[in-house]
């Protein structure tokens, strides 16, 4: 196949790079509207009891779901001046007014006794909380839209809008603007370190060509995939991260092999030949291996993991696609002019290095690290893996949750409404709201008033809404009740409370009223609950997550070097890197040190659904970088006479082969993820972060230092497999080589027949 695509190359470089500019240009047409229009949210889990809860609520009693509006209305002049009790009705009428508004509690209409809780410390603040109808795709906006004439300052009055609602609109709008800093960043940052690794400016640029086209594709796709099911906004993120660095990763990995072959005196047909049936099958295996760890997010029950891992998926394989047909058409159609440009000739001469001459492998970088980590492989492996694990321990201490608008920027209205209700309402959190469904059961309203009472008496709760009134302490105090919140034998309560529904304590209060007993079977939903769900989906998949991934890592590196010990190696090696991102990302989100970087976590929680989406990542391109290193020493092995010597020797020259390309491809994503860290949204910082120390840790640590350590002590045992199995993967194995010329039959062959009859270069 990889002998095809080069013949292919060659004979139709023009129509090859014509079609591809057309199809990038529909694609960025087509998938414009993914960029304003894909939703952020997708948290909750399917059928989960929260989720139940909402639809009944909705769909029963047309009480609307869980997603709460919480706008403050802030006057120097106290909450009772003239101006603050003018904007705050306004806000309320508007609200009341609304067909997708429910439960509209206001202090300036609340009864005198239930208004306490309502007003702030220095009653400068007052607040008019309420549900919107609608999931995570339509009740954010219509939240904003509703909001939107009253923030702001007026007469003296300010107004924020806060609550879960108005958290996805601003996540939806900040991921945009992040998305637009991301590409501004990354590409013209990554444009001169391509030049300093090619010298050439044209063999730079032709990597962000074929990025371009991988990440226009993958936009296209999800905003395709969103007409059928949930794409969250986040997804275009990540896929446009992937789609930036493996595309360059992968030219770069066919484009330093291609020059590689030149200076080594091959013509140019036979070196794009060699090429692809070396670092092209390389790259296709890497893309599948990579493509493969991604698509485990499906796996996941929340529709947002879902749908970043076909962002991950579809930036893989469409980066691999254009790597390998549109990479060789323009290394084809550039020719000679591929060296053009050459800027790096001055500098290298200014520092007395011969301009041109190529350098032996000994006398390379690489090569002598490697050296020195095999001749020290005992304390290399003792030292570095016990940094590692160092990295890794505050990982032991990680609290999963997921986020609230304490994760937004603090310039926003909803960070700035979040703040005041932490700082200024001990009596009262609106957004930490107890909802209880009886969908059927209840045999009177008297009943359903008597578990209203004993739910009031839980500590920390403040009031109790149901059918008949609110309660407070075990009382009646008011008899406004809900609109239609009894229902034939179905009945629901509203439990207001003062505790963090994202903190321990709100899950603790969460876990003392459903002890208490109701008087017919009940669902419990609210932030407390959701969030309780939402971490149960992440955690309950991961042994299963975790045992796919090691079986493909097991099958896949085994089908590529015949071995059983190499991908047992790669697995270990694999978890360390993740093991120091993980613990670095607790150390300093969840833990806040160094000031969190600029952030706040939310209840001293990290992010649930980022493990999983960080493990998948950093495990591919771990997997990414294993499969180029090893590649390139598996085929020194396969030429060498095979003895212990012989495997030193192949680890040290595939080293010095890979590690230059190797560390310039991690360059290029440390700054792309960086361009992630620079996030206004404090998850995607965290997410970029703990992705930059991940590469930093496998690409200068791990495979520059453990693996030949590793394989120098494991010496021939490294390609070892019991007889029948070797014999199976020399038969079946998938496996690259580049000892052929074009006189042999099948290139011959296929250059005779052009495309349409080549047949396949059989491996050696």
């Amino acid at each position: 196949m990889m002998t095809r695509l080069a013949l292919l190359a060659r004979r139709y470089p023009r129509r090859i790079v014509g079609v591809t500019l057309l199809l990038t240009i529909l694609a960025g047409v087509y998938g414009a509207a993914a960029t304003w229009k894909l939703p952020a949210g997708g948290q909750d889990v399917p059928s989960s009891e929260s989720v139940r809860a909402d639809q009944i609520l909705d769909e029963k009693f047309n009480a609307g779901g869980g997603m709460s509006v919480v706008l403050t209305v802030t006057s120097p002049n106290g909450v009772d001046d003239t101006a603050a009790v003018t904007r705050g009705k306004q806000v309320e009428a508007a609200l009341r007014e609304s067909p997708y508004i429910r439960q509209v509690v206001s202090y300036w209409s609340a009864p005198s006794q239930l208004s306490g809780p309502l007003v702030s410390n220095d009653r400068r603040t007052g607040l008019v909380a309420a549900r919107i109808v609608g999931d995570d795709s339509t009740a954010p906006m219509r939240a904003h839209d509703l909001t939107k004439p009253f923030v702001g300052t007026h007469d003296g009055v300010t107004v924020n809008a806060g609550g879960l609602a108005m958290g996805y609109y601003t996540g939806t709008v900040t991921s945009r603007q992040d998305l637009l800093v991301l590409e501004a960043i990354a590409i013209p940052v990554t444009v001169p370190v391509l030049v300093w690794v090619f010298g050439s400016l044209i063999a730079s640029l032709l990597p962000l060509m074929v990025a371009l086209f991988a990440v226009a594709g993958t936009t296209a796709l999800l905003w395709s995939i969103h007409s059928a099911t949930y794409v969250s906004i986040f997804s275009l993120n990540i896929a446009t991260a992937l789609g930036l660095a493996m595309a360059v990763d992968y030219t770069l990995f066919i484009l330093n092999r291609y020059r590689e072959e030149i200076a080594l005196g091959s013509a140019p047909d036979r070196a794009l030949t060699v090429t692809m049936n070396t670092a092209g099958r390389t790259v296709s295996y890497s893309g599948m291996t990579m493509a493969l760890t991604m698509a485990v997010l499906v796996l996941f029950p929340a529709p947002l993991l879902k749908s970043l891992g076909y962002g991950g998926v579809a930036a893989v394989v469409l980066s691999q696609l254009a790597a390998l047909i549109v990479g060789p058409a323009l290394i084809v159609l550039l020719g000679d002019r591929l060296n053009a440009f050459d800027v790096r000739k001055p500098v290298l001469g200014l520092l007395g290095r011969v301009v041109g001459r190529p350098r032996a492998p000994e006398e390379q970088f690489w090569y002598k690290v490697a050296k020195f980590s095999m001749r020290r492989a005992i304390p290399v492996i003792l030292v570095v893996g016990a940094v590692l694990l160092a990295l890794g321990t505050p990982f032991l201490g990680v609290s999963l949750g997921f986020p609230d608008d304490r994760n937004a920027d603090t310039s926003t209205t909803v960070r700035r409404a979040g703040d005041i209700l932490r700082e200024q309402f001990p009596q009262q959190n609106p957004v930490g709201e107890i909802l209880i469904v009886m969908p059927s059961g209840v045999a009177s309203p008297k009943e359903v008033s008597a578990y209203a009472a004993e739910l009031s008496k839980v500590a920390d709760v403040t009031t109790v809404a149901g059918p008949n009134g609110m309660y407070v302490a075990g009382r009646p105090v008011s008899a406004a009740t809900f609109d239609a919140a009894l229902k034939g034998d179905a009945a629901y309560l509203s439990v207001s409370t003062v505790r963090d529904p994202f903190a321990d304590s709100g899950k603790e209060q969460l876990a003392a009223v459903k002890r208490v007993p109701p008087p017919a079977p009940a669902l419990y939903t609210g932030q407390a609950q959701h969030d309780i769900d939402n971490v149960a989906g992440v955690k309950d998949r991961v042994p299963l997550i975790t045992a796919i991934i090691a079986l493909i890592t097991l099958v896949l590196m085994f089908l590529m070097t015949g071995s059983v010990l190499l991908p047992i190696k790669a697995l270990i090696m694999n978890v360390l890197s993740m093991t120091a991102a993980f613990g670095a990302i607790v150390w300093l989100y969840q833990d806040g040190h160094l000031g969190g970087l600029g952030t706040s976590s939310t209840a001293h929680h990290t992010i649930a659904f980022i493990l999983p989406l960080m493990a998948c990542i950093v495990y591919a391109l771990s997997m990414d970088y294993e499969v180029f290193v090893l590649s390139r020493v598996r085929e020194e092995w396969l030429r060498s006479d095979r003895t212990v010597a012989a495997n030193v020797r192949s680890v040290a020259l595939g080293m010095a082969h890979t590690g230059r390309i190797v560390t310039a491809a991690a360059v290029i994503m440390v700054i792309v993820f960086l361009a992630i860290a620079t996030a206004q949204i404090a998850f995607m910082r965290a997410l970029g972060t703990g992705l930059t120390i991940a590469v930093l840790v496998d690409a200068f640590l791990v495979r520059v230092l453990l693996v030949p350590a590793f394989m120098k002590l494991a010496g021939r045992l490294n390609w070892w497999a019991p007889g029948p199995v070797a014999r199976w993967h020399e038969r079946w194995g998938l496996t690259e080589t580049s000892t052929f010329t074009s006189s042999e039959p099948a290139v011959a062959a296929a250059q005779a027949a052009h495309v349409e009859d080549a047949p396949l270069v059989h491996d050696r």
